[in-house]
């Protein structure tokens, strides 16, 4: 290190160092040095060993941060005095030192440079009851907040678990339901066939009957969806001409007759086709095959139900995809949404305006749903249990937009400031850690070079998610 010494009233003007006494400030200005620099020239670059202590003697520097290869202007001031470089020195080996910023000489700049290893030493002896507590401070933060963090996670992994499971339970116990049930019919099916088959049948009007089956299956897949009403008057017409032609249990007949599409012209044809007293088999055996169809209908939309759900759950956690890649944004929202659908209470309604044309966007799929899942949540717990929530997604610019709206009560203006901070939170205790919003504004500006904006005022609370459409592939 070279360039010129400096006086003990040359430190004592900077307001880092006024309250310092004369033997700090020689000790100051025995082992640092003023330091010119050229404009455009880095005066330290962040990643490497954090050497020095720098403080602005003149001249005008910018504090930038790299992100996925670009330099990101944070600050620029030509304020004497500010400091930057080794500024936690005084944790030593406990943390790694390396310069978490770089800062850029605009014009040409002197500073004042403190070797690292020395400043860090005389915050320790100068300062020991204030280092404990920027120790405690510091490394009990991180701590926490590793381990708060840990938790939030646990916590929606249980929720989330709990939400599957219970959207899984209702389609897997109605295919357990409709196969006990099918076994039965198609017992009572065969049986009904023996019946008719006796020999009383000619082989014509069996082969008759066998065609107003396979009618029956496709009246079965095909079934208009009647409302109750209409349902009702379908169900006593049936059952009306059922105990006209001696049919018993016409009452047990007609919804299933009826949830198959059949109606009264049909069952005419079913009583040209056999004699009277074989009428009410050939109706129930028909009817059999009508609600073998339906049932099989159920277990299928059950079973596509568990796979659709089996599907969300793979695209929300990313299990068979790698971290980074290339992602529809909408698969994703789509995917959260079917995961907390168990979290949305009944009286809030969820609107969705997709803008389909939007292009697929390089991300981290599984980082971005938790993004969702946070806003989401939030979203619903602002709302009480009422309301609408609207996601919406948009191009701006060279940005794809996602706006997850809510109609609850708003966030004041006082503590608007503050929603992105670490272990902030407006929900009572115990309802929230407060990092929900700050892990989301992480994985969005820093990971995703992105940004969240929020607008809010009671009834209308808007946050909006800017995510680049095009970017290269970021370091992990």
């Amino acid at each position: 290190m070279t360039g010129r010494r400096l006086t003990p009233e040359d430190l004592r003007k900077l307001f880092l160092f006024e309250a310092l006494d004369d033997d700090q400030l020689i000790w100051l200005t025995e082992r640092g040095w003023a330091v010119p620099y050229a404009a455009g020239s880095p005066v330290y670059t962040e990643g490497e060993p954090a050497t020095c202590f720098v403080v602005v003697l003149s001249g005008t520097v910018s504090l930038s941060r790299n992100v996925r290869g670009d330099d990101v202007e944070i600050s620029r001031t030509e304020q004497v005095g500010v400091y930057g470089g080794a500024t936690q020195a005084y944790l030593g080996d406990r943390v790694p030192q390396l310069y978490n910023n770089t800062m850029h000489a605009i014009t040409d700049v002197e500073v004042y440079e403190l070797p690292a290893t020395e400043f860090g030493g005389a915050m320790r002896l100068w300062f020991p009851m204030a280092m404990h507590l920027l120790e405690g401070l510091f490394i009990g933060m991180r701590n926490n907040q590793n381990a708060i963090a840990e938790r939030e996670r646990l916590l929606a992994l249980g929720a989330l678990s709990a939400g599957l499971t219970h959207e899984l339970n209702n389609p897997a116990a109605a295919a357990v339901r409709a196969t006990a049930v099918l076994r039965d019919k198609v017992a009572g099916m065969r049986h009904k066939l023996a019946m008719i088959a006796d020999g009383r049948l000619d082989g014509e009007r069996l082969h008759g009957l066998v065609e107003l089956q396979e009618t029956a299956v496709k009246k079965a897949a095909n079934a208009p969806k009647r409302s109750a009403l209409a349902a009702s008057d379908a169900e006593d017409q049936v059952g009306d001409w059922l105990d006209e032609h001696d049919v018993t249990s016409a009452w047990d007949l007609a919804p299933t007759l009826v949830a198959g599409g059949v109606d009264v012209p049909w069952l005419e044809d079913v009583a040209s086709c056999v004699p009277g007293m074989d009428l009410e088999p050939a109706v129930r055996w028909l009817s059999y095959t009508i609600e073998t169809e339906l049932l099989m209908g159920e277990i299928e939309d059950a079973v596509a139900r568990i796979s659709g759900l089996v599907g969300a759950a793979k695209q929300y956690s990313q299990l068979d995809r790698g971290p980074f890649q290339v992602v529809d944004v909408h698969d994703l929202l789509d995917a959260t949404l079917i995961m907390l659908n168990a979290k949305i209470p009944q009286g809030i309604r969820v609107v969705t305006h997709y803008d389909r044309d939007l292009p697929p966007i390089p991300a981290y799929g599984a980082e971005l749903n938790q993004v969702w899942t946070n806003l989401i949540d939030n979203a619903v717990s602002a709302m009480h249990g009422s309301g609408t929530l609207t996601i919406t997604t948009s191009r701006e610019a060279e940005c794809l937009a996602v706006e997850i709206a809510d109609t609850g009560a708003g966030i004041p203006p006082e503590v608007r400031p503050r929603i992105f901070e670490p272990f902030f939170t407006t929900k009572p205790v115990g309802e929230g850690t407060g990092l929900g919003l700050d892990i989301s504004y992480r994985i969005v500006v820093k990971k995703h070079h992105g940004d969240i904006r929020v607008a809010s005022e009671p009834g209308d609370t808007r946050f909006t998610v800017l995510l680049p459409l095009e970017e290269p592939a970021p370091t992990a």
